[in-house]
């Protein structure tokens, strides 16, 4: 790409790595915006967005809505698009939310759709003696049967992300049996103590153990506290040596807005 080799030296870019679109499939806070509104203001952005993850909850709809307009000629600046796929695991943290945790998917493979698809179908949830997999069909079903007042289709798939959690040792153990994956795919995990691993901490420290993992297995911690990012980057109680022993080295640390409206 032209400018990736910088002769000035190092060179700040602006990435938006965490930002859900109009009809994201919870917490859809955008009314009357469309597709093309929430465009226009990426583009108009200053500085300008040069990576954008586009981000929603179990599913690649939306990225491939914003896939298909950068084709058509939108986002002229955004030289990398990627697909983000957030999920809950069944872990709760101390605010009552599910953990969240991201597979932020190289777009490099012209099939890294339908793989990161194949991937998720892999992913189940148990419910009223029914196995449930992460895809549109049993997502909407999942949410027909939590509530069988449903009838719209729309309704039904929003009910059953909502529902839909992810184990742990499940997740962990399909990344790590698929070399694909493995190669295109990294994870993110939330930082924050509202929905991420800093709300697992207790008086007891009875969940160390459990942080301790999810933080071992993801690539980038989502985060913006200098506290966090000193901590990651091996400035803070722990050296670098010591991270490289107890969580396979330093992580990068990256914010997006995690938008759901306009503003």
């Amino acid at each position: 790409a032209v400018g990736a080799n910088d002769p000035v030296g190092a060179v700040w870019r602006r990435w938006e790595p965490h930002i859900h679109t109009p009809g994201t499939a919870m917490n859809d806070r955008y009314k009357s915006a469309t597709l093309s509104d929430f465009l226009d203001l990426v583009e108009q952005a200053v500085p300008i967005v040069e990576c954008l993850g586009v981000t929603d909850y179990c599913l690649t709809r939306r990225y491939e809505e914003v896939r298909a307009a950068a084709e058509s000629g939108r986002l002229p600046n955004v030289r990398m698009l990627f697909c983000n796929v957030e999920l809950r695991l069944s872990i709760e943290t101390k605010a009552g939310k599910g953990l969240n945790i991201h597979l932020l998917v190289s777009p490099d493979d012209p099939r890294h759709v339908g793989q990161i698809n194949r991937f998720l179908s892999k992913l189940s949830f148990q419910f009223a003696s029914e196995t449930f997999q992460c895809n549109e069909d049993d997502l909407r079903r999942l949410g027909m049967a939590h509530d069988p007042s449903i009838e719209d289709d729309e309704a039904a798939l929003q009910a059953g992300i909502n529902q839909f959690k992810v184990n742990f040792n499940e997740l962990k153990a399909a990344y790590e049996d698929s070399a694909w994956i493995r190669s295109n795919v990294l994870i993110a995990v939330a930082g924050s103590s509202n929905d991420g691993t800093s709300g697992l901490q207790d008086a007891t420290s009875s969940f160390a153990a459990m942080r301790k993992s999810i933080e071992r297995f993801a690539h980038v911690i989502f985060t913006a506290t200098p506290r966090n990012i000193e901590f990651w980057r091996g400035d803070g109680v722990l050296t670098e040596d010591e991270l490289i022993q107890q969580y396979g080295g330093p992580k990068p640390c990256l914010h997006g807005s995690d938008a759901h409206d306009l503003d």
